[in-house]
């Protein structure tokens, strides 16, 4: 079994300079001049680069329950034909709804751009792409697993959809292969079927592990009533007891907040932390209402999700000095600005996760011989480092990832606690 290590330790790295002045990061450093380490494997856990805002919320657009899993219901296009990219003999499939209406469509393309790109940064890559367009629907997903297996395919990456990653999954395991999909549904993970995106899970449990370590011992929490908010209080409800605190107030509301934020409010008193994880735009409404039934939340710890970063929480006075758990920003940005100066365009946000699977992939097939994709190489417990930080499978499929801790700032989030550098046992 491999060590944790970063996937891109043999990338060729591109040129990046800014303004004459070269930019450190866990690439290495990025001058006027492309560099290239030789070396593959790093110090145990060193996570090769962070990322940044509003990863579930644009996330959820496309691959989550909270949104009904489905692509948007914007007429698609016609269906992209397959195609390969690169040479290698270790064959993998890419499956992506390219024609999909809606969002959809525009952040596969993003996506299948980041696969290419990481291709082309890894050095020598021994890896064939195989890109198939599922065009969105499950069926779709099924036939274009089918096709890249028939066509010599080892791994599958994708789909996005959590509909579609079911028939994927049917199709694969028929063979033994393995399912690297992006969905944020962790119910569609299982032995075999793993998830890169961000799990809200990871969120919870990061924020209330850093709360009880600053001294947090009792929670009120306030959650929508929906399917974000069910996944959400299942992982606090076993968060707070696993951290030695207790759960003194929980409530959950729908489109009128008024009950919940009184019987919230009332609690307060008695709490030391108040756990809030709703999108940017209806936190702050949560936040109005809890002041509008008497609570004083200057008294108490505000925690939330990623779905905290976004540019209305950063503007509200109630939630300033609050803290949410998040990736941390500086590794997104740089893989942005070497996105656009391939594409003349700006990535999705979703788009790491392909580079990030596409380079994992080029690592372990120059590594890991003929066992480059079995189980205990992917399911690797010191985990992987990419460019959204450390991150490693569990055997049901789900992930942990390394978060940092942000801090609720009126210029933005500032950085609480940094990203861990390796994962516990």
């Amino acid at each position: 079994m491999v060590g944790a290590f970063d996937p891109m330790a043999e990338a060729e790295k591109p040129s990046m300079s800014d303004a004459g002045k070269s930019e450190t990061s866990g690439l290495g450093t990025l001058g006027s001049r492309a560099t290239r380490r030789t070396a593959l494997g790093l110090i145990l856990g060193t996570p090769l680069l962070g990322a940044c805002s509003s990863v579930q919320q644009a996330l959820s657009q496309f691959s989550s329950p909270f949104s009904g899993s489905q692509p948007a219901t914007t007429p698609a296009g016609p269906q992209q034909q397959p195609v390969s990219v690169g040479s290698g003999q270790v064959k993998v499939g890419l499956i992506l709804p390219l024609s999909a209406g809606g969002n959809a469509g525009a952040a596969a393309q993003s996506m299948k751009n980041a696969a290419e790109l990481a291709l082309s940064e890894f050095l020598n890559p021994n890896l064939q792409l195989l890109v198939k367009d599922d065009a969105g629907s499950a069926q779709g997903a099924q036939q274009s697993a089918q096709q890249a297996i028939d066509e010599g395919a080892e791994l599958i990456l994708g789909p996005l959809f959590a509909s579609s990653v079911p028939a994927t999954a049917q199709a694969a395991r028929t063979k033994g292969i393995s399912v690297i999909a992006f969905s944020t549904d962790s119910s569609v993970a299982n032995r075999g079927v793993y998830l890169l995106s961000f799990l809200p899970e990871s969120d919870v449990n990061r924020i209330v592990e850093y709360a009880a370590s600053i001294g947090k011992k009792s929670f009120a929490a306030m959650l929508p009533e929906n399917a974000y908010g069910n996944v959400v209080e299942a992982a606090f409800k076993q968060a707070v007891p696993k951290r030695g605190g207790r759960i003194i107030a929980f409530e959950k509301y729908g489109a009128d907040r008024t009950g919940a934020a009184r019987n919230v409010a009332q609690a307060l008193g008695q709490a030391d932390a108040l756990f809030l994880a709703d999108d940017g735009d209806a936190v702050v409404t949560v936040a109005d209402a809890l002041a509008a039934a008497g609570a004083n939340l200057a008294n108490v710890q505000l925690l939330g999700t990623g779905l905290w970063d976004n540019p209305r929480v950063f503007a509200s006075s109630r939630l300033q000095g609050g803290l949410f758990a998040a990736p941390d920003p500086t590794g997104f940005k740089s893989f942005a600005r070497r996105y656009h100066a391939k594409y003349g365009t700006e990535p999705v946000r979703t788009a790491t996760l392909s580079y990030d699977a596409v380079a994992l992939t080029a690592a372990l097939s120059r590594t890991q011989g003929p066992q480059r994709f079995a189980a205990d190489v992917l399911q690797n417990p010191s985990g992987f480092a990419g460019i959204d930080g450390l991150f490693r499978f569990r055997a049901d499929g789900t992930n942990e990832r390394g978060l940092a801790v942000m801090r609720v700032a009126s210029g933005g989030a500032q950085i609480a606690a940094a990203s861990p550098k390796s994962f516990g046992a």
